[in-house]
């Protein structure tokens, strides 16, 4: 059974290795631990940061998100195509970076 030390230092690892890769190729901004929303396509536009704390709260943005970047080990974002958390959803992963299918218009945390 891994410890907790032998997990983090893979996602470490995973972590050097994915951001190697996309950032570069993309333009992404570096990969940050934590969740942020962007109102351009590839990590680019107005930025809002995520409380990947704030677990099942429905949040409206004032800007419609374009893309995501996240990177957690135990929480995603479920994005949304309507205000309110309606419409269409979107899930993250816990790392994630991407453009989304929509611009979404609501999120909410939720655990893994």
């Amino acid at each position: 059974m891994p410890t907790l030390c032998t997990a983090a230092a893979a996602l470490a690892v995973a972590l050097t290795a994915f951001g190697a890769g996309t950032a570069s190729a993309t333009g992404w901004p570096p990969l940050t631990e934590g969740a942020y929303l962007y109102s351009g396509t590839g990590g680019t536009g107005i930025v809002t940061n995520v409380d990947l704390h704030d677990f099942g709260t429905c949040h409206d943005l004032a800007q419609p998100a374009r893309s995501l970047q996240i990177v957690n080990g135990s929480a995603s974002v479920v994005l949304y195509s309507g205000a309110g958390c309606t419409g269409q959803a979107w899930a993250s992963g816990s790392l994630a970076q991407s453009d989304l299918p929509f611009a979404e218009l609501s999120y909410r945390v939720v655990g893994l």
